[in-house]
């Protein structure tokens, strides 16, 4: 995850970005880690991100698409908190 504060003239709110590269796999495989990240983005940061913020989460190959859901909950949250710490 990439977390970067926005100007202040910018407009608020949280916005989010999601990739994943051909390393991931095929169409198929890259759309999927997109949407299981998109999902655990509309769970986690509603709690934890913050307004100005914009975030970017990157599908990695075999783990996004395979690694237990809740585990990359946990993940999301550790890295957030981690950001927003510094």
């Amino acid at each position: 995850m990439q977390a970067r504060k926005r100007a202040e003239g910018e407009a608020t709110g949280v916005r989010v970005g999601f990739t994943c590269s051909k390393k991931v796999g095929n169409a198929v495989a890259r759309n999927r880690a997109k949407r299981r990240l998109r999902e655990i983005a509309r769970l986690v940061l509603p709690e934890l991100g913050q307004d100005g913020f914009d975030y970017v989460l990157i599908g990695r190959a075999e783990q996004t698409a395979a690694r237990d859901f809740i585990a990359m909950q946990d993940d999301l949250r550790r890295a957030l908190r981690k950001a927003h710490s510094t």
